[in-house]
């Protein structure tokens, strides 16, 4: 079985009440979940929070919330691994036979449902623990600046201060959208970034929702992607 296992809590600080806010015509959490049923891979799509108005929303948007998850599993310090693999172990204990677990976030507007896709097929093709989406850092690490107090500027790495960007080994960052894995590598806390493969998705499809300045770049990127997709289907 295939279950996709979405963490949405409601203590969000920054943005309160985030994962339901209204965005773009619909509550935030409803995009991960129709991103899941469009791609068509899962047996069941889980919610995993404490929060019965998350609950709600979430059982109205076609998922399921088949467990509550315990108070201390949400507080703003847990990670992602002990979330995921207790709901796993909470649905075996139901009888659930899981073979692959894919944690989406909930705020996660940009996601398509191809990447899901894709990423289930790297994770099968090369028999790796995790797969999940990554993308290139805007400008090289090698050349970053740190800042004094003073407000004078230094390299990081006065090594490739000289050194053309075009000749610098590309770097990525974790899309912070989601991760494909076996249920064992969940369960056993295998690291991500240590064992897992990367997926290659372009740097405008990233975006880190975590203050207001965030959440309007991030309607703006959804609107633009539906006038670009708006087009595509006219042309």
């Amino acid at each position: 079985m295939k279950i996709a296992i979405i963490p949405a809590r409601g203590g969000s600080k920054r943005i309160p009440r985030k994962n339901i806010r209204d965005f773009c015509g619909k509550p935030m959490l409803a995009h991960a979940i129709c991103a899941a049923q469009a791609s068509s891979l899962f047996d069941r799509i889980v919610v995993s929070t404490e929060d019965t108005e998350i609950a709600t929303v979430a059982t109205q948007w076609g998922a399921e919330v088949p467990f509550t998850r315990p108070a201390v599993l949400a507080d703003d310090h847990t990670g992602t691994t002990p979330v995921i693999a207790h709901g796993i172990q909470v649905l075996q204990k139901q009888g659930w036979e899981i073979d692959y677990v894919c944690c989406i976030y909930p705020a996660v507007p940009l996601l398509h449902a191809a990447d899901l896709n894709k990423a289930l097929e790297l994770l099968l093709s090369v028999q790796a623990p995790y797969t999940f989406p990554v993308t290139t850092f805007p400008s090289p690490i090698q050349r970053a600046l740190k800042r004094h107090e003073t407000g004078r500027m230094e390299p990081f790495y006065p090594e490739y201060e000289q050194v053309r960007t075009q000749d610098l080994e590309p770097a990525y960052y974790d899309a912070g959208q989601f991760y494909w894995g076996t249920a064992h590598a969940w369960l056993t806390g295998v690291s991500i970034h240590r064992a897992g493969v990367g997926l290659v998705i372009p740097h405008w499809r990233v975006v880190d929702i975590d203050t207001p300045e965030d959440w309007q770049r991030a309607e703006l990127l959804y609107q633009m992607a539906l006038l670009h997709e708006e087009g595509v289907r006219r042309a």
